[in-house]
């Protein structure tokens, strides 16, 4: 089994930035891709958006509408992926997952690792 931990979440003001944090622990060689996701307020429960993936090889995958703004890296040593965040914006505002994926399911599947979230706030 795989356990994430997500840090670095906040609140922020608009055009603000935050890096998140998501460490993996237990059976971290079974990990594939990693990546974050997020639920805005409001939204249907259990789903959760697209932000990015990053393989063990660091190809990245975004969300269209994030590209330019966020960017997802890692650090296979340490076992963490970041999310950096830039020029935030209201509608940011969301608590965000970490997920890993792994040889049965694929990162961001529901059968996959998860984090608890960390809660991000946008607003003035």
């Amino acid at each position: 089994q795989v356990q994430l931990v997500e840090s670095g979440g906040g609140l922020v003001q608009p055009g603000g930035s935050l890096r998140l944090s998501c460490v993996a622990s237990g059976s971290v060689r079974s990990i594939n891709s990693m990546g974050w996701y997020r639920q805005a307020p409001g939204e249907q429960r259990g789903w959760r958006e697209l932000v990015a993936t990053i393989t063990r090889g660091h190809a990245t995958n975004y969300a269209d509408s994030l590209k330019g703004r966020f960017t997802i890296s890692r650090d296979n040593d340490r076992n963490t992926i970041y999310l950096q965040m830039n020029n935030l914006k209201v509608e940011d505002t969301a608590v965000y997952y970490c997920s890993a994926g792994g040889p049965d399911y694929g990162v961001g599947h529901d059968y996959a690792s998860w984090g608890q979230g960390t809660q991000v706030t946008v607003s003035s």
